[in-house]
């Protein structure tokens, strides 16, 4: 993946905004010089405007050709202005871009305007708020599963350690809707709240619920007491990292293989099979076909999710898996990514 850099704040400016506007400052300037250069020939030499256009191009660029008439001492006085006019146009010219491509170096501005169009560009994403421990843990997972990962954060070492990652990254304030709007949300396939402040993600939650309805939503609760507002606010799935340590620590204790077994299984083809969950839409290689059928393929049915904490696990053989259902499945780790349109 491709690292990141500054998108914006609360309202980003355009990248390339400040180029275009001091291209435009050097075009008025140039059609001045010319201007005023062939106005000065017309009126103190009486000249044609064609040959006082063509004196004044030539004595501007400092071609050198052959003066167009002969000039009295007026004109060559003017000539000289011309001519200088010229050398400090060229020379200002240099002098801009040079400034301009060393600022454009310096600041970014190229790399946030790559990123920009990047993430304009993607879809079907994960946008990851917060990137300290826990995050950056979330982060490390989630890009070994093939998933896509955005970053919004607004600690500057945060964001560095983002970025030595790999990752893209939106510097803001992840409670602002146009810092989400930056980072895609309405493409987002998914937002992931780690901000050590529950009421932060409490407003992150709102935010992101409110500008894509159909976003899934995980957030983490520090206090046990801030679970329930960040369900309300609109997130799918609360976790408590001190609730789950413990949980953790009891299964460790009780049933450590069963653990250990479940940690390879889902972990990064530490095992030869994984597990999944695959949503099955029509068409898709699971859809209208028996378990038992899946099994000879080496795809085993776990359990078939038919709405929300409603399992049946262990589905019969001849349990046909209908589009729209969700199938927990185990198999060949590649075989599961490709599945999942992840390989």
């Amino acid at each position: 993946m491709t690292t990141g850099r500054t998108v914006g704040r609360s309202r980003p400016v355009p990248p390339g905004a400040a180029p275009w506007r001091l291209l435009r400052v050097w075009l008025l300037v140039v059609a001045m010089a010319f201007a005023v250069g062939t106005a000065g020939y017309i009126v103190v030499g009486g000249w044609s405007l064609s040959d006082a256009f063509y004196m004044t191009a030539i004595t501007l660029t400092t071609t050198g050709f052959r003066e167009v008439r002969e000039l009295d001492e007026p004109l060559r006085l003017w000539t000289t202005v011309v001519a200088i006019a010229g050398v400090g146009i060229i020379f200002g010219t240099v002098g801009i871009i040079t400034e301009e491509l060393v600022r454009d170096a310096t600041s970014g501005r190229r790399e946030a305007k790559r990123v920009a169009d990047e993430l304009s560009g993607m879809r079907d994403h994960f946008i990851l708020c917060g990137y300290g421990r826990v995050g950056s843990t979330v982060a490390r997972e989630m890009v070994h599963e093939g998933h896509r990962v955005v970053v919004i954060d607004g600690n500057e070492p945060s964001l560095e350690h983002a970025r030595r990652d790999g990752l893209l990254v939106v510097e803001g304030d992840a409670t602002d809707d146009a810092t989400l709007l930056t980072a895609g949300i309405g493409r987002a396939r998914g937002l992931i709240a780690t901000m050590d402040s529950d009421a932060n993600n409490v407003y992150v939650i709102l935010s992101a619920r409110a500008l894509n309805p159909r976003l899934f939503i995980v957030g983490r609760a520090s206090a046990a007491e801030a679970e329930e507002k960040l369900r309300r606010a609109g997130a799918d799935r609360v976790v408590s990292p001190y609730t789950m340590a413990g949980r953790r620590l009891a299964e460790l204790a009780s049933r450590p293989r069963v653990v250990d077994f479940l940690d390879q299984a889902l972990s990064h083809g530490q095992l030869a099979f994984s597990l999944e969950e695959l949503t099955v839409a029509a068409g898709s290689p699971l859809a209208d076909r028996d378990v038992a059928a899946l099994r000879r393929d080496g795809i085993f049915v776990l359990a078939i999710v038919r709405g929300e904490a409603d399992y049946e696990a262990n589905p019969p053989d001849g349990r046909v898996i209908r589009p729209g259902e969700v199938a927990i499945i185990s198999g060949p780790h590649e075989e599961l990514r490709r599945l999942a349109g992840r390989a």
